[in-house]
């Protein structure tokens, strides 16, 4: 097979590069994915059964990444889930950033958006200042996790018609030079590679870019917690912000903590990866529970003379596996503040019934650092002092959450990779940490090819 243009992950860094190339040019475009088409990604793990006859987890891989099957939602910020103003000025970053917002409406998105500029957001940031708290005031758009798969649908169905082509259910085994190998010996031959890989191929692209000498550099990972309690706690701040985003300095470590991925009335799910569980949310637009949920997560840097923070994020989520039996664990935060581990029979005196029910109850402390204990316990105090009831005993905890931070690959002002003709966006080599600026990170990368084909 042979092709102009190869992209190696669906998610929405891989699909936005396909769109901005197939859009203002006739270069043939593949896009490979291990993953499942959307309409397939139904894990078992939705339904709270174990996902143990899927070679993949359809969660985190399928034509529209992980996104796909999150909540959904886009920031609409150019240095949230990221920072665009890394790479170019405001008013590009911005425009990227509407651009990007553009193409989701226009194959489905809802209309509402969240506004981050109301009075009530800046009366929530001055309550979170008093107590030591940064609340980010954000204007986000709530696609769903049922309502995405639509949307992704008729994104995919545009890209089609545009003639570029799909490969899923296909594991990429190798790259070199104008050469993609895959899994079962094939090779498509591209003048131009875009690895778009997403989180769930960070690992790949590491050891990948070890093989083709291209320098990479370790960023911080976030490891926590997923928090759950009834909906009506979330309440009052959910009418001010959809997804509120607080930020939080302990006060015993002097730790970053951060809120992420507020799913308000909706569902813990796990995650599945190739040596561990994990634990996310799903918010969906039409079927609601008595819950919410959101991540409260812990940035960790390492420093010399050990760098490797995924190294570091591995053992522990390993560990937590371990404990849990192959399932997330769950506690209540009144049996963690105790020093003891949770039973099915304690949780059941809370007021809250998990929305996960395949975690395993037992003991976060045996399978986290106690600075992360710390701090995660810190943190929640000081969130309960403008979210009352969110660090009730009855509170749950899912362990355990994280989200590793790609090597960061090493790129010029185009994107590519000082293998030429090698280019890269997205999470998976750590130029972005969310759904708005993946996408938009693909569009630069597909602008850089489409420069260097001198067609822009």
């Amino acid at each position: 097979m042979k092709f102009d243009v190869g992209i190696v992950g669906a998610g929405p860094a891989g699909m936005f590069a396909a769109y901005e190339i197939a859009n203002k040019s006739k270069l043939s475009v593949v896009v490979i994915d291990q993953g499942y088409d959307v309409e397939k990604r139904v894990c078992p793990v939705q339904n709270y059964k174990k996902c143990t006859k899927c070679s993949i987890c359809s969660i985190m891989s399928g034509v529209g990444g992980a996104g796909t099957l999150s909540s959904g939602l886009l920031n609409l910020r150019p240095d949230i889930g990221g920072n665009l103003l890394e790479f170019v000025d405001e008013n590009e970053a911005n425009n990227l950033v509407n651009y990007v917002d553009s193409i989701f409406l226009k194959y489905g998105a809802p209309e509402h958006v969240f506004r981050g500029d109301t009075e009530e957001a800046m009366e929530l940031q001055r309550k979170a200042a008093s107590v030591g708290i940064k609340f980010i005031p954000i204007t986000q758009r709530h696609i769903g996790t049922d309502r995405a798969p639509l949307v992704i649908k008729n994104f995919k169905k545009d890209l089609e018609k545009l003639n570029v082509k799909f490969l899923l259910e296909t594991k990429v085994e190798d790259v070199r030079k104008n050469q993609i190998i895959l899994e079962d010996h094939r090779i498509i031959e591209c003048k131009y590679i875009l690895l778009a890989p997403g989180r769930v191929g960070a690992d790949w692209a590491k050891k990948l870019a070890q093989r083709l000498g291209i320098p990479t550099k370790p960023e911080p990972i976030d490891v926590g917690v997923r928090v759950e309690v009834p909906a009506f706690v979330m309440d009052p701040v959910i009418a001010v912000s959809r997804d509120p985003k607080f930020h939080i300095y302990t006060d015993t470590y002097d730790d970053f903590v951060r809120t992420f991925c507020v799913n308000h009335r909706g569902f813990v799910v796990k995650e599945v990866y190739d040596s561990f569980v994990g634990v996310n949310g799903h918010s969906m637009a039409g079927k609601l529970s008595e819950n919410s949920n959101f991540a409260l997560l812990v940035r960790i840097t390492l420093t010399e003379p050990v760098e490797d923070t995924t190294a570091y994020g591995m053992s522990i989520v390993q560990q937590a596996t371990i404990l849990g039996g192959g399932e997330p664990l769950i506690q209540r935060l009144g049996d963690l503040r105790m020093g003891r581990r949770s039973t099915w029979n304690r949780i059941s005196h809370s007021h809250i019934v998990p929305t996960l029910k395949s975690a395993t109850p037992g003991d976060i402390a045996m399978a986290m650092p106690h600075r992360i204990v710390s701090d995660i316990l810190e943190a929640l105090e000081k969130l309960d002092e403008i979210i009352p009831g969110v660090a009730s005993s009855s509170t749950l905890l899912y362990a355990p959450e994280i989200k590793f931070s790609a090597n960061r690959f090493q790129v010029n002002k185009n994107f590519e990779t000082p293998v030429e003709n090698i280019f890269v966006a997205g999470d998976g080599v750590g130029l972005s940490r969310g759904l708005v600026c993946a996408a938009a990170t693909g569009i630069l990368a597909a602008r850089g090819i489409l420069r260097k084909e001198g067609i822009i």
